[in-house]
C-alpha cells in the first residue's frame, strides 16, 4: 500500500484536504480546501470531495474522510451540523463511488484525536485523554489506554438549557463578537462539566481556533492538564488518512 494517502476533513464552512505520509504523520505538500456546497446534501460533497481529490493526484489508493457526525460501519447516524439528507447515507459508499477508490468514513474528532495520539499532543499519554476540538460546534475524541472509545459527541451535553456546542464553540465566539476572556469563560464552565463527568488525566484542545492559543491559554481554568493540538486544524485531514491507512 502507498504510504503516501489522501485525508479529507468535512466542516461546516469548508473541506480540507491533503496528502499525507502515513508512516510518519507529515503532510506531503500543502493542505487545500474549498467552500462546503450549501445545501450540503450527499451528491454535492462529494463532488466538492472528488475535485479536491484531483488537484492532489499523488494520494493513490485508499481515502479518509473525517466527518461531523456520529459514523457507525460508514453509515452517517446523526445531523447537528450537516444536511439532514445524510442521515442513514452510508457516506464511505457515496464518495467512495463517485471518487472509484476505497473510503473509509469516521467522526471528525475522533480522526484529529486519532493524529493527535499517535504523533501529536497525546502520544504520550498513557491513561485517559480526551480531545475537544472547537470549530463549526464542538467535538470529542476519548481514549483510554490509548484506545479510541468512537463517537462520544460531547459537544451535545447539555449546558445552560442548550448543547453545550451552542454556547462555546469558536463559531459562536465569532457570531457573538466575544473576546477571548469573554469565550474563555465559557470553555471554562463547559471543561469544569466535561472534567466532572469524565475525569480525564489530559485535555487536548484542538480545531483552527488552537492555532491562537497562546492568545487565551492563560484564561482557561481546568483540573486537568490542557495541552493545545500540536496539529490544530490539519488534525482531522492526518486523522482521516491515518485511519483509511488502517481499514
Amino acid at each position: 500500500m502507498s504510504q503516501n494517502l489522501l485525508g479529507i476533513d468535512v466542516g461546516g464552512s469548508s473541506v480540507k484536504a491533503g496528502v499525507v505520509d502515513v508512516k510518519t504523520g507529515h503532510l506531503v505538500g500543502e493542505m487545500i480546501s474549498a467552500p462546503t456546497p450549501r445545501p450540503s446534501t450527499p451528491e454535492r460533497l462529494a463532488a466538492v470531495i472528488v475535485g479536491l481529490a484531483a488537484r492532489l493526484p499523488q494520494a493513490t489508493g485508499s481515502v479518509g474522510v473525517a466527518f461531523p457526525s456520529v459514523v457507525r460501519n460508514g453509515v452517517i447516524r446523526t445531523a447537528a451540523n450537516i444536511d439532514h439528507s445524510w442521515l442513514g447515507a452510508n457516506g464511505a459508499a457515496v464518495v467512495g463511488k463517485a471518487l472509484g477508490r476505497p473510503v473509509v468514513f469516521l467522526n471528525d474528532a475522533d480522526a484529529a484525536g486519532l493524529a493527535e495520539m499517535r504523533w501529536g499532543a497525546g502520544k504520550d499519554v498513557q491513561g485517559t485523554a480526551m480531545m475537544l476540538t472547537f470549530g463549526t460546534g464542538i467535538g470529542s475524541a476519548l481514549f483510554v489506554g490509548g484506545r479510541l472509545f468512537p463517537n462520544t459527541e460531547l459537544g451535545h451535553l447539555e449546558l445552560n438549557g442548550m448543547d453545550a456546542e451552542k454556547f462555546a464553540s469558536a463559531h459562536v465566539r465569532t457570531a457573538l463578537k466575544l473576546d477571548f476572556p469573554a469565550w474563555s469563560e465559557r470553555v471554562n464552565v463547559y471543561l469544569a462539566q466535561v472534567h466532572a463527568l469524565f475525569w480525564p488525566d489530559v485535555i487536548i484542545l484542538g480545531g483552527a481556533v488552537s492555532e491562537r492559543y497562546a492568545e487565551f491559554s492563560g484564561l482557561l481554568k481546568c483540573d486537568a492538564p490542557l495541552r493545545p493540538a500540536q496539529f490544530a486544524g490539519q488534525a482531522g485531514v492526518i486523522g482521516a488518512a491515518m485511519a483509511s491507512s488502517e481499514s
